[in-house]
């Protein structure tokens, strides 16, 4: 097991295994969203991101229907003119894309 140690010798230390220490725990303040620029998403995983949130039951579109390219091109849209954001939730370590 790999150890990590941060802190002097009379500080408190944090020991880091490459375990899933980050993860939320029972008790923890939640913590604030993330926002994440669609820019630094490789495209793939951005495409990736905006399928799963236009392919969600419920997202609803109007009376027409729309191919996935043109509901991806739509949220790419909205993305770009910042009606829309991605975001992270550390407390649920997921990622959700919220319309403004």
């Amino acid at each position: 097991m790999n150890h990590e140690y941060e802190g002097g010798a009379n500080e408190n230390r944090v020991v880091r295994d490459g375990g899933d220490d980050d993860a939320p725990q029972p008790g923890d303040a939640p913590a604030e969203l993330v926002l994440v620029p669609p820019e630094e998403l490789p495209p793939e995983l951005l495409r990736a991101v905006i399928e799963a949130f236009v392919l969600r039951e419920g997202t609803e579109y109007g009376e027409r229907e729309y191919t996935l390219d043109e509901k991806v091109a739509h949220v790419e849209q909205q993305l770009r003119k910042s009606e829309a954001r991605i975001v992270y939730d550390p407390n649920t370590q997921s990622v959700d894309i919220r319309v403004r």
